[in-house]
């Protein structure tokens, strides 16, 4: 089955028993590239990314608003708001836009994201690209 942007974020953000690695390589090429509000980053600097946020995010929803893909799949859209508890107890929520490429195994192999925070703290704004 192809990968989504909803099974993936629930496997990296909201699934700490699933080990990072096995996450990753579950939804993500070994060559994947991801574009955030228009800095790149290569597979293992996303890894420090959701390292980082794995220690940051305790729970959250992802409401998925808009998903499309062409009709082998390989060309992927999606809009959604991610709404996380963070360890300290506050909350914070940002919508997302996302252009993605997928390999033919259905793994992401390239994807730019635009985030937008819906809610929290000044310090929430640099989430999509923390680590």
């Amino acid at each position: 089955m192809p990968a989504t942007i909803a099974t993936a974020l629930t496997d990296l953000l909201l699934s700490p028993d699933l080990p990072l690695q096995e996450a990753l390589d579950r939804h993500f090429a070994p060559d994947y590239r991801q574009r955030t509000n228009g800095v790149w980053t290569d597979r293992a600097e996303f890894a420090e990314h959701i390292a980082h946020l794995r220690g940051v995010v305790a729970d959250g929803t992802i409401r998925v608003h808009d998903e499309l893909a062409d009709a082998d799949g390989g060309r992927y859209a999606e809009r959604h708001t991610i709404d996380m508890v963070k360890a300290d107890g506050s909350t914070a929520s940002h919508e997302v836009y996302v252009f993605a490429e997928r390999a033919p195994d259905g793994r992401f192999v390239r994807l730019e994201e635009v985030t937008l925070m819906v809610a929290g703290s000044e310090a929430d704004r640099g989430l999509g690209s923390a680590r």
